[in-house]
């Protein structure tokens, strides 16, 4: 069996006074959903760099403080490239979450999160996240039928990343 090519990406997620900021994403992959900010790892970028690339490209924020919190796999039935996410808490940041072409940005109460508009992952590793907690995870996802639904996941806490 063949290894399966890895695309690095990233994703950034602030938290402030019992608000989560996410954005929607209006176009590309994950369009039609909240998220946080983050992407592709460009070639001779570092994942810092990008993460804090990419969540001034999407929402006109500049991070001045983060802290890696999480790991993720994510794979599709039938898809020959795994998904690893790096994810960071951004702890300090300047600017005002405005949105852009590719990203609309809003504060959600912790209580009213959107999870029925996120990805089907966010609800087993993010209340964690949400905590303090570092979690490493793998996800399995099945598009066969016009949806994704998980097929396997694994949700680990970790002293540390």
């Amino acid at each position: 069996m063949s290894e399966k090519k890895r695309k690095v990406l990233t994703l950034c997620i602030a938290l402030s006074d019992g608000k989560i900021l996410l954005a929607l994403k209006k176009r590309g992959f994950g369009s039609g959903r909240w998220n946080g900010f983050g992407g592709k790892v460009e070639e001779g970028e570092t994942i810092e760099k990008s993460a804090i690339r990419e969540t001034k490209e999407e929402g006109c924020i500049e991070i001045e403080k983060m802290e890696k919190y999480a790991l993720h796999e994510f794979e599709f039935v039938g898809d020959p490239v795994l998904l690893e996410v790096h994810v960071f808490k951004i702890l300090a940041f300047s600017g005002t979450p405005t949105e852009t072409e590719e990203m609309a940005p809003r504060w959600f109460d912790f209580d009213d999160i959107p999870y029925e508009t996120m990805w089907p992952d966010d609800r087993h590793w993010l209340p964690l996240f949400i905590e303090g907690k570092k979690t490493v995870n793998r996800f399995l996802f099945d598009t066969s039928s016009g949806t994704e639904r998980i097929v396997e996941k694994s949700v680990q806490v970790v002293p540390k990343l």
